[in-house]
């Protein structure tokens, strides 16, 4: 999955150089909202067990083209796809919610550095105070956060994901329009 995610990161970073940044942002935004929403009504409750039913040849095709359309938006977008990734993992290949978490964190490493890099590339550099501060309060909360996740039942995982993906959506949107 991560290869074919790293690639086509790539190809979706050429083409938001085409883009307006307008569309990029939206789309983004909408997607936190509706993966918010999606963890709110529907919580994952699948166990390892029933994760590890699926054949490995099936999980390794769905990985292979959802990697691509992965890569595909998180170049697009610019963005690491941890939102996209938690989707894809816990609908479409059916882990459980903390092992998704995991991986997707795991793989947007990756992705939003080889996003990062091409729009630098393509772009020019960043705020360096504002990504100083991004990496400071990321791995604050990135404790925090795995500390309750840890220590959550699967319900209340579930719920607590939405809701910060709501708010998160929110506060986008009301930075966007404000």
């Amino acid at each position: 999955m991560m290869a074919s995610v790293l690639c086509f990161t790539l190809a979706g970073s050429w083409l938001a150089s085409r883009m307006p940044s307008q569309a990029m942002g939206s789309f983004s935004t909408f997607m936190t909202l509706l993966l918010g929403v999606r963890f709110i009504v529907k919580p994952v409750m699948v166990t390892k067990e029933s994760m590890n039913q699926a054949s490995p040849r099936k999980r390794a095709a769905q990985s292979l083209l959802c990697g691509a359309l992965i890569g595909l938006i998180c170049g697009f977008v610019g963005a690491g796809g941890g939102m996209m990734m938690l989707l894809i993992l816990t609908s479409v290949l059916g882990y459980e919610l903390k092992t998704s978490v995991g991986t997707s964190v795991f793989i947007m490493t990756f992705t939003a550095f080889t996003g990062a890099a091409s729009h630098f590339a393509i772009g020019g550099a960043p705020d360096f105070l504002v990504l100083a501060l991004c990496v400071l309060f990321t791995l604050l909360w990135a404790q925090l956060a795995a500390r309750f996740a840890n220590k959550a039942s699967p319900v209340v995982l579930n719920r607590a994901t939405g809701v910060v993906l709501l708010v998160l959506g929110a506060v986008i949107l009301a930075f966007e329009y404000l």
